[in-house]
C-alpha cells in the first residue's frame, strides 16, 4: 500500500468528524487521486455525481450503525472506511483516461506499481480508505493500525477484484484483511458481527454480570 498521502490527510484537525462532510469527503479524495497520478503516471477521470452518490448512501448505512462506535472506536473506523470502500467499488466514480511511463517521476516500487497498472481504480479507493483509517488513528490513538504484507501481493489483488465485482461487500472483508484482521466473510458490512465488536461487547457485560451477581 503506498500511505505517503496519509501525511498530507493527517494535518487536518479532527479528520474523523470532517470526512463526514461531503465538501472534505470530495476534496480530499480528488487530492488523493492527484496524489496517486503524480506517483505512478495515471490520469483519472472522476464522475462527481458518482463520487456524491457513493457519499450519500455511505452516511445513510453508517449513520444506521453509528451506535457501536461506543463499543469500540478504533474498529468501528476501519469498518465505517471499508462501507466507503464498497460505495466507491459499488458506485465506480472513477474511470482511468490516460496512463503510461513517466521518466520524469520518481521510482516507485515495482510490485504496487504492478498492483496499480492491474486495478488502478480499485487501488485509488482501496489506497484511499486506507491511508484515512491510518491518519484517524494516528490522530485520535497515537499510531496506524500494521499494513498486513498481502495488501502488496497481486494475487490477493486478483481474488480482491474479483470476489467485489461479484459482492461488493466484501470490500469491507478484504479491507479488514489488508489490516491485519480476522475477516467476516459471511456479514461482512455488519458492525455487530465484527470479531473486535463481539470481544468488546463480551467485556462490557462480563463486569455487568458480576455486579448483579
Amino acid at each position: 500500500m503506498d500511505l505517503r498521502f496519509k501525511d498530507e490527510l493527517a494535518l487536518m484537525p479532527d479528520l474523523g468528524h470532517q470526512l463526514r462532510r461531503l465538501r472534505w469527503f470530495r476534496a480530499t479524495f480528488r487530492a488523493n487521486a492527484h496524489s496517486v497520478e503524480a506517483t505512478y503516471g495515471l490520469r483519472f477521470e472522476i464522475d462527481e455525481t458518482r463520487l456524491t452518490r457513493a457519499f450519500l448512501d455511505w452516511i445513510e448505512i453508517m449513520d444506521a450503525q453509528k451506535r457501536f462506535a461506543e463499543v469500540n472506536r478504533a474498529d468501528f473506523i476501519i469498518f465505517a472506511a471499508g462501507l466507503v470502500l464498497r460505495e466507491l467499488i459499488r458506485q465506480n466514480p472513477v474511470k482511468v483516461v490516460g496512463a503510461g511511463e513517466r521518466p520524469d517521476l520518481p521510482p516507485v516500487d515495482a510490485g504496487m506499481a504492478e498492483i496499480v497498472r492491474f486495478w488502478p481504480e480499485g487501488f485509488l479507493y482501496t489506497n484511499y480508505c486506507v491511508s484515512a483509517i491510518a491518519a484517524v488513528h494516528e490522530q485520535e490513538f497515537g499510531h496506524a493500525p500494521t499494513i498486513d504484507q498481502c495488501a502488496d501481493d497481486l494475487r490477493t489483488w486478483w481474488s480482491y477484484r474479483e470476489n467485489v465485482t461479484e459482492m461488493p461487500a466484501y470490500a469491507v472483508a478484504f479491507l479488514d484483511r489488508f489490516l491485519g484482521a480476522e475477516p467476516n466473510w459471511i456479514m461482512p458490512d455488519s458492525a455487530q458481527s465484527r470479531q473486535a465488536m463481539r470481544t468488546a461487547l463480551d467485556t462490557k457485560t462480563k463486569p455487568e454480570i458480576s455486579r448483579r451477581a
